[in-house]
């Protein structure tokens, strides 16, 4: 049984804390935004890093009105002033919160001008020159400097982070040692929410799914059906109209010949003829 919803608050949040995982989808479109509310999802996500990303927020927002919505801001931000003029546009456009993947000096300065911050831990995707695509927190030395940087998230203000392939055990005891509520994407159940991508979750893309995800259904061959389905929708239209079978007569609204006739005369009437 679904339970009914409440729009979540940071304060609930925080609350929440030790007591239960939440659940989280990070969504892309309205459609799925509005199913994964209908659903009973905890929490939601989104990107905001591109003005395709921006348009969108406020369609997810409607589409989810009782849900908290994180809007993960462009990674590689310039400045804190920028930081800050991102995130509170989109809390303008509806956001509940702003994910920010940068430094703790730029999230720190987002804290200070109250805007609520999500800060990440463990892998970046975006960083993978420095680690490659693996686990983070494996050695003594990365579990210690994982520790640090969350400590480091917590005094700059941040009430969350996302906490990226990190050991299932050692996210744990992280998790332990902290105020913020971290969200666990590929970094095991003794997080405060466990975070998978609607992507995942669906099955929705050609590459290999990634360790820690777990595919519910099968969309990249429903995409593909579909998409056989409209080139032959739209061959049989093209047909049909090449071949005189469209329109047909019930596609049709037609004058009273009786009245055509009647107009086809006084226009004809009126109009010099420009036979030689």
């Amino acid at each position: 049984m679904l339970r009914p919803r409440k729009k979540y608050t940071v304060y609930d949040l925080q609350q929440l804390k030790g007591k239960r995982c939440l659940t989280h989808i990070h969504v892309k479109s309205p459609e799925e935004a509005a199913a994964a509310e209908q659903a009973g999802v905890d929490l939601m996500s989104c990107s905001f890093d591109s003005p395709e990303a921006q348009a969108r927020l406020p369609l997810l927002v409607a589409a989810a009105p009782e849900s908290f919505l994180s809007a993960a801001t462009p990674h590689g931000l310039a400045s804190p002033e920028e930081a800050i003029r991102i995130g509170f546009h989109a809390l303008e456009l509806g956001a509940s919160s702003v994910y920010c993947s940068a430094s703790a000096r730029i999230v720190e300065a987002m804290a200070r001008e109250r805007l609520p911050v999500v800060g990440h831990l463990g892998m970046v995707p975006r960083h993978v020159t420095w680690t490659g695509y693996r686990a983070i927190g494996k050695t003594v030395a990365e579990a210690q400097e994982l520790y640090r940087r969350m400590k480091e998230l917590e005094n700059a203000g941040a009430y969350a982070a996302e906490l990226e392939v990190v050991p299932h055990n050692l996210a744990r005891f992280l998790c332990s040692r902290t105020k913020l509520i971290l969200m666990s994407l590929g970094s095991g159940s003794g997080c405060d929410t466990q975070f998978l991508f609607s992507d995942d979750i669906l099955g929705d893309y050609e590459e290999r799914a990634p360790r820690h995800a777990k595919a519910y259904r099968n969309f990249l061959v429903e995409n593909r059906r579909l998409q056989q389905e409209r080139i032959a929708a739209f061959g049989e239209y093209i047909a049909d109209v090449n071949e005189g079978r469209f329109p047909q007569r019930s596609h049709l609204v037609e004058m009273d010949a009786q009245l055509l006739d009647e107009v086809m005369t006084s226009i004809l009437a009126r109009t010099p003829s420009t036979t030689t």
